[in-house]
Formats: C-alpha cells, structure tokens, sequence
C-alpha cells in the first residue's frame, strides 16, 4: 500500500503521466513529503516514522545524513552548547570564480556560516568540546573557515582540559580555496597533536562520507575512532585507486564494516545508541579529572 502511495506522490512531483483523472486528483489529496524511500532497500515509510527514527531506515538500518543541528539535537544536552566562531566566513584567497556568491547562497540556505559548527556543550553531564561538519554546505570540504574553527576548538580544549569529540562528514580539502585549504591538514593535525601530548581524549566519529584531506589529518587522529554503520569512509574514490593500482578491489572497501575488520575503525556504533556510548567512553576516561593518557 506504501509502494502505492509513493508512486502517486511521485507521479504527481513528477507533473502526472496522463493516465489517470485519479492521479491528478491526488494533488490535492496527499501531502508533500508525506514518505521516504530508502535509497539502499527501496522501502517506503511514512516520513514521520523515519524522523522519529532518528532518520534510520526501520527496515535495512540504513543511516541518513543528519544536518550539523539535527546531531547536536540528538547527541548533547539541551541548552549546553556555547557555540565557538559562529559568524567567522571564508574569503577567496584565490579569486575563484563565484565562490563568494556561492557561499552567500548556502549561508541562506543552510543557515550556517560554514560547514562546521563547534563549541562546548555536555553530552549526559560530561563537559565536552564538539565539533559537527555538516556535508549541505559545500559537501563540508575543509577550507580556511572549516580549518580555523577546528583548530581553534582543540586549542580551547587544551587550554581547557577538556576531551574533544568530532562528527567528520566530508568530502576533503575545498579546491575553491587551493593551497590554502591543502594547509588546514597540517593545521588541524598540530592542534590535535598539541591536544594529545596533554593527556585529553578525543573521539572521532565518522559519518557518512568521510573522505579526501579530512580523513588524511584529524579525522584519523582520534583516540578512539567510531563510525555509523555502512558508512563511506577513505582517502580517494574507488576508481582512482584501482586505476592506480590495476586490482579489483571488495565491494565492501571503504565501509566502516571494512574499517573496523582491517582495524582502522575501533567500534560501529548505531545512532540510536551514540548518545549514550559517548558519555559512557567519556566517563570511563575521567575526563573531568585530567585527561585519557594520565
């Protein structure tokens, strides 16, 4: 009945084929963005069961990407965020073409100022810094801004002595912004390496996708690394590595399933129960007593 229901819907987006008086008159009788279709199973659910859900697909456990404010909804504690930079914007330090437009137009749309959202906040009472990419603006690729604000956060966190945990979704380094957006990789990696000799922990937990220059630097940096279930995750695209190295490689390569076998990946770890995973890794490294290493 569902499989029904959504052809109508997407007849009807689709302007109608014609067929049917019955179709038309569907215009008016079924909401907009009444389902949703899984893209991995084909399973049709009603959209509000699935945001229920935690956007999870009920029937294949597939894990839909979540804007930077859907996952703080859902992972730290009401009114604990004290939001870091967030009116700082990138420049064009290489006179692309448009990007400034562009920018302008997802800073409308998404009502971000880049992709990333940091601060410090407390998941279940333990105090953390937290760091969100968010891939609706500009697929989260690390520029300038993107850079700046996480490098800033680990530094906070340091001075601080606070653990960090980062939600990476990215899809690498921000050609619009060349060489300088290839510098954040190093910039990103010396606040993290500052962070460790500290003594504080830090948990990356990647999401779906996490590729290109962020893995290369700070995503792969944590002390524990958790990622969501069959999420994509490495450095360049399947075809470019086996154009490169002449093999075949598993259909499973790159999932976090792969990650985690091949040790890369510490844990897989289900949305519905992030919240609660992370407060208990934070309070079993005592973080509030000085950190995971001492």
């Amino acid at each position: 009945m569902l499989e029904d229901l959504f052809s109508v819907v997407k007849t009807r987006f689709n302007g109608g084929d014609g067929k049917s008086d019955t179709v038309k008159k569907s215009k008016t009788d079924i909401p907009k963005g009444l389902l949703f279709k899984c893209p991995r199973c084909a399973s049709v659910t009603l959209i509000e069961d699935f945001q229920n859900n935690g956007k999870v697909c009920p029937n294949c456990n597939y894990h839909s990407r979540l804007t930077s404010r859907e996952r703080l909804d859902i992972t730290v504690d009401k009114g604990s965020l004290e939001e870091f930079d967030a009116q700082m914007i990138s420049k064009n330090p290489i006179d692309f073409p448009d990007y400034e437009e562009k920018q302008k137009a997802l800073r409308e749309k998404t009502g971000l100022s880049d992709a990333v959202i940091t601060g410090r906040a407390a998941i279940r009472g333990e105090d953390v810094v937290i760091i969100v990419m968010d891939s609706n603006f500009m697929m989260a690729s690390m520029g300038s801004v993107v850079g700046e604000k996480i490098t800033r956060a680990f530094e906070y966190a340091t001075e601080n002595r606070l653990p960090v945990v980062a939600f990476t979704a990215s899809g690498g380094a921000r050609m619009q912004e060349g060489i300088v957006s290839l510098m954040q990789m190093a910039k990103t990696s010396g606040a993290v390496a500052r962070h460790s000799e500290a003594g504080l922990l830090y948990i990356t937990v990647m999401t779906d996708p996490t590729t290109g220059g962020v893995t290369a630097s700070f995503a792969s940096l944590g002390d524990i690394i958790i990622a969501e279930p069959k999420v994509l995750i490495g450095f360049a695209g399947r075809r470019v590595i086996e154009g490169t190295i002449k093999q075949k490689l598993p259909d499973e390569f790159q999932s976090a399933e792969f990650m985690l076998e091949s040790g890369f990946v510490d844990m897989i770890v289900e949305r519905k129960k992030m919240r609660r995973t992370l407060a208990h890794l934070l309070k079993l490294h005592n973080s509030k007593e000085g950190g995971a290493h001492e």
